[in-house]
């Protein structure tokens, strides 16, 4: 082989082999670079999982708050079957949750199954979403109906106690219209007089003398009171405060009241004129007598006297 010839075959093979050099070399790049990219995409996907993930956590805390907020008013319910529908809804995202966190921790994170569970965990979120909005649009009518339940109690309320109030001013002016007709028919008097009478029946000045006390007095007409025999009663009370006499008793304000003497006369709503005496059977001292009058269950005057010795 001649020289030239070797040249050239030497050339060639120095060619070749840098030719193969440069191939490998591309290859190790090519190969570099598809390893970072997919290094790369790899990490675009997990932040984008987790990006989801988070999100869909969030929404679904929210939603849980919602749901919390309105929770004391399951009593409302007349069928609790969204509640049970809701807590079925909230395990299953609970757990979807849970295994994505699970995965995450691990670093052995399956995209293409981690994506499949953020599918269905936004499903399932869907699905709670519209669980919530049924209740909360349950809670709100039945809270509507019980606003106005509670407006019709407190009209009702208002009325009892319009017509409570009626009935009390009714009872009121009648009892006011009845105390009005019975002291109209209470008899009047006037010109009360009261006086010592000696054994022959006259006037005493001296009540060492004194054989009877007597009280006077005029009955005015009235026609509103009924007619008829009346009763009247005396009683007579001494400076000491000792009621004199005690023939008896009669009923007023609920109780029986002791009487010096009484007298009965017919009355017939006309002007009479009526005394009332009482034997003395006690010595008498000077000083103010007090002097009452009753009738019908009424008393018609009360005066007080001075007898002097």
């Amino acid at each position: 082989m001649n020289k030239k010839l070797k040249t050239l075959v030497y050339g060639a093979i120095g060619v070749l082999s840098a030719l193969i050099i440069l191939i490998v070399v591309l290859i190790v790049n090519n190969s570099r670079t598809t390893t970072a990219v997919n290094e790369a995409q790899a990490r675009a996907d997990s932040l984008a999982i987790a990006n989801d993930q988070l999100l869909l956590t969030s929404e679904f805390n929210q939603l849980n708050a919602d749901f919390n907020q309105y929770e004391g008013q399951q009593i409302y319910l007349k069928n609790d079957s969204l509640v049970q529908k809701y807590n079925e809804a909230r395990m299953k995202v609970e757990g979807l949750i849970k295994e994505l966190n699970d995965e995450k921790k691990s670093h052995s994170r399956d995209m293409a199954s981690s994506r499949a569970k953020i599918k269905k965990l936004e499903g399932e979120i869907a699905t709670l979403k519209g669980i919530v909005r049924h209740y909360l649009e349950e809670i709100k009518r039945l809270g509507e109906e019980n606003a106005g339940l509670k407006q019709e109690i407190l009209q009702v309320q208002e009325r009892n106690q319009a017509l409570t109030s009626q009935v009390t001013q009714a009872t009121a002016s009648n009892a006011e219209l009845t105390q009005t007709v019975k002291l109209a028919k209470k008899l009047n008097i006037t010109n009360v007089g009261f006086h010592a009478y000696n054994k022959k029946g006259r006037v005493e000045k001296k009540l060492g003398k004194a054989r009877q006390l007597g009280v006077s007095f005029t009955v005015s007409p009235n026609n509103t009171a009924a007619p008829g025999m009346k009763d009247f009663y005396m009683r007579v009370i001494s400076p000491e405060g000792t009621l004199l006499g005690g023939a008896g008793s009669f009923h007023i304000d609920g109780q029986n009241v002791p009487y010096t003497a009484k007298r009965s006369v017919e009355y017939a709503n006309d002007e009479i004129n009526v005394s009332i005496y009482w034997d003395v059977n006690t010595t008498l001292t000077p000083g103010d007598y007090t002097v009452e009058v009753f009738c019908d269950g009424y008393r018609l005057a009360s005066r007080h006297f001075t007898m002097s010795k």
